[in-house]
């Protein structure tokens, strides 16, 4: 259920700020009481999607362990899309 996993990456995004894969992941663990566990094979290709769409916005910084990282942010999203992705 790739939407599914879409509307999760944007609800953790949606609480402000900038989060690379690895933090969006272990906020997507915590969220659900350690039952969810997004791999990577899940996890950047439904970014990159979301990506696509405009709805998230990509930045390549420093992550806090000084490495080479993608910070990603909520990007905007009509309410048409978002009603799209919900159905």
């Amino acid at each position: 259920m790739p939407d599914t996993l879409e509307l999760l990456i944007l609800q953790v995004l949606s609480g402000g700020g900038e989060m690379h894969g690895y933090g969006i992941a272990q906020q997507l663990r915590l969220l659900s009481d350690e039952v969810l566990q997004v791999g990577e094979s899940s996890l950047y290709p439904a970014l990159q999607r979301l990506l696509v769409k405009g709805w998230v916005k990509a930045e390549w910084g420093t992550s806090d362990n000084n490495r080479r990282a993608s910070r990603r942010a909520a990007g905007s999203i009509s309410r048409s899309s978002a009603a799209r992705l919900i159905i």
